[in-house]
């Protein structure tokens, strides 16, 4: 059943990818707006130094005049000459780390997959604990009982036991199912935000490059290149944190494996621990921003990151504490009742 969730969550992001692709084409009416702020700002920048220099009787430097001209030509072919650039050189880095989480991914499904196995053949050779998993065994034992006043009573405990295994385990996948959600809703938080700012800075860099013609706002260029690549790593550091999270589940599977392939070992069933490191990842997604701000420092971005952080880990917590909570109410239940029986 995970893998056509994989599968849609997977279509969702493809769905952001385009989304940037189709938006970039409306950089062309921005286009207009920044060539009039930067003509007005060129000539006030080429106006102001060339009287300066004439009033101080000092030769004309024309090598710094020809900033505003270069600052144009990025406006006029902005998606050729600056998105096209950086995107490539951005890129090659998204789509490695995208190979490692695929390839990670793979690796943590097939040995899930052969835990799963290994769990039931050890649970199979339980005798005491057979019966809940297999019909087969569980009609053997129905079969060597036989329709006295005790065994009546032994059957309808059975029967309870049973129904109160697989109400648990019931609600194990469920509760798994939904950490599994909320970590996957983590994970297309910070793509969709990642997405909307690089479409804002994508639509509005002519307009921040007009502004950087002007004195005074010179290091408005520097921002934006700086903001535009702190949140593009977003993406890729997004990855490396599911890529790290899948290799320790790959290595507590493979350390599970090891101890089912022992004859005498008979496991409890229970997915606490993996549990837990679903908790940190979603958690952990919501610090992507932070990290990202560590390679590449952009002011703003790494403030609205920290918001973003504080904002997702408390809604992690809250979410685990009350599902811990019911899970905890649910099976603190069922052992009431059993004991009753």
């Amino acid at each position: 059943m995970t893998m056509p969730l994989a599968v849609e969550w997977t279509n969702l992001h493809q769905i952001l990818r385009s989304l940037y692709a189709d938006m970039l084409p409306l950089c062309s009416d921005m286009m207009g707006i920044a060539k009039g702020l930067a003509g007005l700002g060129a000539l006030f920048f080429i106006a102001y130094r060339v009287w300066k220099s004439l009033a101080a009787a000092e030769p004309i430097e024309v090598f710094p005049l020809l900033r505003p001209f270069v600052l144009g030509l990025c406006i006029m072919a902005f998606p050729t000459l600056v998105l096209g650039p950086l995107n490539g050189l951005l890129s090659p880095i998204s789509n490695a780390t995208s190979h490692l989480v695929d390839r990670q991914a793979f690796d943590l499904e097939k040995y899930q997959t052969q835990k799963d196995e290994l769990q039931r053949q050890a649970m199979l050779r339980d005798p005491e604990k057979a019966y809940l998993i297999s019909n087969e065994e569980f009609d053997k034992r129905l079969d060597e009982l036989g329709w006295k006043p005790k065994d009546l009573m032994a059957i309808a405990g059975m029967y309870a036991e049973r129904a109160g295994y697989q109400f648990g385990q019931k609600v194990r996948e469920a509760f798994r199912t939904f950490l599994e959600t909320l970590f996957q809703a983590a994970s297309l938080t910070i793509d969709t935000v990642r997405t909307f700012f690089l479409i804002v800075l994508a639509l509005l860099g002519p307009v921040a490059f007009a502004f950087s013609v002007y004195d005074g706002f010179h290091n408005t260029l520097a921002s934006w290149l700086a903001r535009y690549i702190c949140i593009y790593l977003w993406l890729p550091v997004s990855d490396l944190f599911g890529a790290i999270l899948s290799r320790i589940q790959i290595l507590m599977l493979q350390q599970d494996i090891e101890r089912l392939q022992d004859p005498t070992f008979i496991p409890d069933g229970s997915n606490t621990v993996y549990c837990i490191f679903m908790i940190i990842g979603i958690i952990g997604y919501f610090c992507v921003p932070t990290v990202a701000s560590w390679i590449i420092q952009a002011g703003g971005a790494g403030s609205y990151g920290d918001k973003v952080a504080g904002a997702g880990r408390a809604v992690a917590m809250g979410a685990a504490g009350v599902a811990g909570a019911a899970i905890g109410n649910v099976g603190g239940r069922i052992k009431g009742a059993l004991k009753k029986r």
